[in-house]
């Protein structure tokens, strides 16, 4: 086994084996909203809007966007499990503001293995094979933080299975200082009616 696959397990004994009555925690979340952000390690959405478990639903993808599976998340947060506001949260310093569509379907190009970067851009160590499939994917990079905030609430606010009733908040959480900065765009945009 690796020492990560025996750090994880031995977490998880550990945490079970004091599991009390977060058994008896609803399927619903108790403070009824839900939070779409990135998947960067450095976010940690429990410590920076206070939430315990069973509290809220939170999203994460590359970037915090508003993909078409995100929705669909977020409309069943709504739909089945009556969450009553979202919020959208990006962060300063994000990787998916480091390359574009093309970039990385280079990279896969060339091979599958991982890249890195420097000064000059991004570079690929590996021998190959790669694919032609990255070009293929819609990989929803961007280059203005505050405007794929908005952008993505937008989305949200817009599609078709979205109720108007529900208020969406767009933030950025900054990596530097722990606090939320918000879009004012962006909660204009997601509004309630």
């Amino acid at each position: 086994m690796s020492t990560v696959l025996n750090e994880v397990l031995a977490a998880n004994t550990a945490y079970a084996s004091d599991f009390g009555d977060k058994a008896k925690l609803p399927l619903p979340p108790g403070r009824r909203f839900a939070i779409l952000t990135c998947m960067d390690a450095r976010l940690d959405p429990a410590k920076y809007a206070g939430l315990a478990e069973g509290d809220a639903h939170v999203i994460r993808n590359a970037g915090g966007r508003a993909s078409d599976d995100a929705i669909r998340s977020l409309v069943i947060s709504y739909k089945l499990l009556g969450t009553r506001e979202w919020f959208v949260i990006h962060h300063t310093d994000c990787g998916m503001q480091l390359f574009t569509d093309d970039v990385i379907a280079g990279l896969l190009d060339k091979s599958l293995e991982t890249a890195s970067i420097d000064a000059q851009g991004w570079h690929d160590h590996g021998q190959g094979p790669g694919s032609v499939h990255g070009h293929f994917v819609k990989w929803l990079t961007f280059d203005d933080l505050a405007g794929s905030v908005a952008a993505d609430v937008a989305r949200i606010r817009s599609h078709p299975l979205v109720p108007h009733s529900i208020p969406i908040y767009g933030y950025i959480y900054d990596v530097r200082s722990g606090r939320l900065q918000e879009v004012d765009e962006a909660t204009r945009l997601g509004r309630a009616d």
